[in-house]
């Protein structure tokens, strides 16, 4: 739990703490979590925070660090990855919609490559609040018209809709939209 002059509001602890608690999860999960919502400080110190979501393999993590930087870059803008966020999670989706509670915006970065952020897309289409606050990054490719399933083909023409879908083919497009987002 955070010290006495954290700068986290009282009302995002006491609301984790209400959501927490209605979960079956033990005391010692429940500080687990509580200390990292302290580490984000700089969610609260900025004007802007940026929750960053795509493929940790090694390609793609350049990739997301690239958007990560670019955003860091801003003025008052605090951006992160989830895996930024210590501790040992049991449940990565907990630990996600914490976290997404509570940051400005949620930017997935989308890319074909296996392990993407396939469970978090559809809790950002799933979810009003996720969803009002998301922009999607989609790398679109030469050689392939689809290169997406179905299903997240549905979810980009949601984004597409609301003017939150931004494409890119190259690293350097991927900077030019990253620039684009508010």
């Amino acid at each position: 739990m955070p010290d006495e002059g954290s700068p986290v509001p009282e009302e995002v602890l006491t609301s984790a703490k209400e959501q927490l608690d209605a979960e079956d999860i033990s005391l010692a999960d429940n500080e687990e979590i509580l200390h990292a919502l302290s580490e984000l400080t700089p969610v609260y110190r900025n004007d802007r925070s940026y929750f960053v979501l795509g493929n940790y393999d090694r390609e793609p993590i350049r990739r997301l660090n690239l958007v990560v930087d670019r955003l860091n870059r801003r003025t008052d803008v605090y951006a992160f990855r989830m895996v930024d966020i210590r501790g040992e999670w049991d449940n990565s989706i907990q630990k996600f919609c914490l976290i997404a509670d509570i940051v400005t915006y949620l930017v997935g970065v989308a890319e074909k490559e296996p392990s993407d952020f396939l469970v978090e897309q559809g809790l950002l289409v799933g979810t009003t609040e996720y969803f009002s606050k998301s922009h999607v990054l989609k790398r679109e490719y030469e050689d392939e018209e689809y290169p997406f399933g179905w299903m997240q083909d549905g979810v980009f023409e949601l984004f597409d809709r609301e003017g939150r879908l931004h494409c890119w083919r190259t690293e350097e497009d991927l900077v030019d939209v990253t620039g684009d987002l508010p």
